[in-house]
C-alpha cells in the first residue's frame, strides 16, 4: 500500500484468535501477485457434446434443505455475490490517527470491534494502562466526537460516514469510559433524576442509581436544555425528558403529562456526540453542547439535533444516560470484561517483573550492635520504610540544594522529558486535553504559564471541573526551589513536586493520579 502524506504510516495486519479467548496479534501480510489467463474460444458444437443431459444425472438429495429458503439464508439479501457488510471474512482498511497527526492503516474484518483495535495498537506501541485507551470517532467539520463502545464494529461505524467528509478515528486515553459505575452520584445529580423519591419510597437516590446501574438500566433524566431551531438557526430553552422509549420535550413548562410531551427521537437509531468549539461552529450559548445524530445517515447536516447544557456535569449526565438507555446490559458486560482484563494484565505484569527471590525478602533492622533482626510487625516495617524514604528525600534535597552558580542546568529542564509536561499550551487547550481524556478526579498536566514569566501551572481535574494552580520559583538561602503554597513546601524541581503530590494531597483537593499523555503512532 502507498503512504498517505508525510505523516502517514501504512501497515497491513491480520488477526489471530486463540481458543482460550480473543487474543489478537499483528502479522505482516505479503500480497501475492495476480496472474490473469487469456480467454480461450470454445466451439459451440464441442460444448454441446461435453455437457451431459439433465436426465442422465443421478438424483442427489439436498443435505441442507433449510438453506434453500431465502428467509433462513445466511447470505445477505440484495448484496452482490453475498459480499456485504455481514461477510466477516472480507477485509477492510481502517485508518487510525493519533493526536499528533500521525496515521496508521489497519486491515481488519467486518467483525473487528473497537476493543480489538485498541488492543492491537496497545500491543504494537507498548502502551501502559491497556484498558484506559479508547477509539474516538471525530467529525472535525462539525466539531462532533464520541468514544466508541468496546463492542461496536468499527467497519460498520465507518460505513455511515459521509463520502466527502473528513471523519476519522483517533486513538487516545479515556479514563471516564466506565467511571459512572464507580461514582454514580457525580454523574447523576439528584435534581436531574425524575421522581426518584416518589417512585421508590424508603430508598435514597444513591441506592436507586446503584441498583439501576447494576441491572444495566438508568433512571429517567429531566432538565432544561438549549435546543437549536433548524429553521431559524436560533437557540431556545426547553424542558426535556430522557426515557427508555426516547427523548421528549414539554410544550408547557416542566410538565410531564402525556398531552404536553412532544416526541423528539428514538434512542435505538441515534448516536450521541459531544461538540467541541460549539460557540464558534454553531453559535451555542455555552461550550457544553452535544447533539444526537442518526446512525445511518450519511448527510452531515441533515437531521442533526443540537442541544446545549449549562455546565459540564449536566452535559455528562445526559450523555451517560443516553449510553445506558441505548446499550443497557451490554455496558455492564463491557465494564466487567474491562475489569477482568485489567486484573489479568496486572497479574501477568507482576509475575514477569518479580524475581524468584522476592518471596524471601523480609524487612531487617541493623540499628543494633548484635547484627540485624527480622521485623515481623507489619506496622513497624511500614514505619521503617517511611523513615528510609524520608532519609532518601533528604539526600536528594541535599544533592539538588546547591547554589545557583553551581547548579547544573539539567535540573531546571529535566521536567521537559516527562510525559505530564505539555510545554507552553494555553489554559483553554489544557482544559480540552483533560476533558478529552476523561475528566476524572486526579487527572493532571503541567504547562508553562503564559502570564507569569518562569512560572508553571498545574492543571488538575476534580469533580468534572478543571482547576489551575500556579507553581512559583523561589530562592531560599541561595538555593532555588518551586512552591505552590507561598514557600510553606519547597521542591527542588517539578519531578519532586509531582512525586510528592502523587502520595500526598497537600493543598490540592485530590492526589495526582493520571497524567494527560499523547502517543505517536
Amino acid at each position: 500500500m502507498d503512504e498517505e502524506g508525510p505523516h502517514s504510516k501504512t501497515h497491513q495486519y491480520t488477526e489471530r484468535q486463540h481458543t482460550n479467548g480473543t487474543d489478537t496479534s499483528l502479522e505482516s501480510v505479503d500480497t501475492p501477485s495476480i496472474k490473469r489467463s487469456q480467454p480461450v474460444s470454445i466451439q459451440q458444437s464441442r460444448l454441446k457434446e461435453e455437457v451431459p443431459q439433465a436426465s442422465s444425472l443421478p438424483s442427489i438429495p439436498n443435505p441442507f434443505p433449510e438453506l434453500c429458503s431465502p428467509s433462513n439464508s445466511p447470505v445477505l439479501i440484495g448484496s452482490p455475490l453475498g459480499q456485504g457488510i455481514s461477510n466477516t471474512g472480507a477485509t477492510h482498511v481502517v485508518k487510525v490517527s493519533s493526536e499528533d497527526g500521525w496515521c496508521r492503516s489497519l486491515t481488519v474484518t467486518a467483525s473487528t470491534t473497537a476493543r480489538d483495535i485498541c488492543q492491537l495498537l496497545v500491543q504494537k506501541m507498548h502502551c501502559v494502562d491497556q484498558e484506559s485507551w479508547a477509539l474516538v470517532e471525530l467529525h472535525p467539520h462539525l466539531g462532533l466526537e464520541r468514544c466508541l463502545e468496546d463492542h461496536e464494529a468499527v467497519v460498520g461505524v465507518q460505513a455511515t460516514w459521509p463520502l466527502e467528509g473528513e471523519c476519522k478515528f483517533v486513538f487516545r486515553k479515556n479514563y471516564a469510559k466506565y467511571e459512572f459505575f464507580k461514582k454514580p452520584m457525580l454523574f447523576f445529580p439528584e435534581h436531574m433524576i425524575s421522581d426518584c423519591v416518589d417512585a421508590n419510597k424508603g430508598m435514597t437516590s444513591s441506592e436507586l442509581i446503584q441498583n439501576l446501574l447494576n441491572s444495566g438500566s438508568c433512571p429517567e433524566i429531566q432538565g432544561s436544555l438549549h435546543v437549536k431551531d433548524a429553521t431559524r438557526k436560533v437557540w431556545k430553552k426547553c424542558y426535556f425528558f430522557l426515557r427508555k422509549s426516547g427523548l421528549y420535550f414539554s410544550s408547557k413548562g416542566d410538565s410531564k403529562e402525556p398531552r404536553h410531551l412532544q416526541y423528539v427521537a428514538d434512542l435505538e437509531e441515534l448516536n450521541i456526540y459531544s461538540i467541541s468549539h460549539s460557540k464558534k461552529l454553531h453559535s451555542a450559548p455555552t461550550e457544553f453542547a452535544f447533539c444526537v445524530k442518526p446512525c445511518r445517515n450519511r448527510n452531515r447536516n441533515r437531521d442533526l439535533k443540537l442541544l446545549c447544557a449549562e455546565d459540564e456535569q449536566i452535559r455528562t449526565c445526559w450523555i451517560t444516560a443516553f449510553r445506558l438507555f441505548k446499550y443497557g446490559k451490554q455496558l455492564q458486560c463491557n465494564y466487567q470484561l474491562s475489569l477482568s482484563m485489567k486484573s489479568q494484565g496486572s497479574a501477568s505484569e507482576s509475575s514477569t517483573k518479580k524475581c524468584p527471590s522476592d518471596n524471601c525478602l523480609v524487612a531487617m533492622d541493623f540499628s543494633g550492635t548484635m547484627g540485624g533482626r527480622v521485623i515481623e510487625n507489619p506496622r513497624e516495617a511500614q514505619s521503617v520504610a517511611l523513615e528510609e524514604g524520608q532519609a532518601w528525600r533528604k539526600k536528594t534535597n541535599h544533592r539538588y540544594s546547591l547554589p545557583n552558580s553551581c547548579r547544573s542546568p539539567f535540573n531546571t529542564v529535566i521536567h521537559r522529558t516527562q510525559a505530564w509536561f505539555h510545554g507552553g499550551i494555553s489554559r483553554k487547550e489544557a482544559q480540552r486535553l483533560i476533558m478529552e481524556q476523561g475528566h476524572v478526579d486526579g487527572m493532571f498536566l503541567i504547562r508553562e504559564s503564559q502570564q507569569h514569566a518562569k512560572c508553571f501551572v498545574l492543571s488538575l481535574s476534580f469533580q468534572l471541573k478543571t482547576k489551575h494552580y500556579l507553581i512559583i520559583p523561589c530562592e531560599d538561602n541561595g538555593h532555588f526551589y518551586y512552591t505552590m503554597d507561598d514557600g510553606e513546601t519547597l521542591f527542588s524541581d517539578l519531578i519532586q513536586l509531582v512525586e510528592f503530590h502523587q502520595i500526598n494531597r497537600g493543598i490540592l483537593p485530590v492526589r495526582l493520579q493520571h497524567y494527560c499523555v499523547r502517543v505517536a503512532l
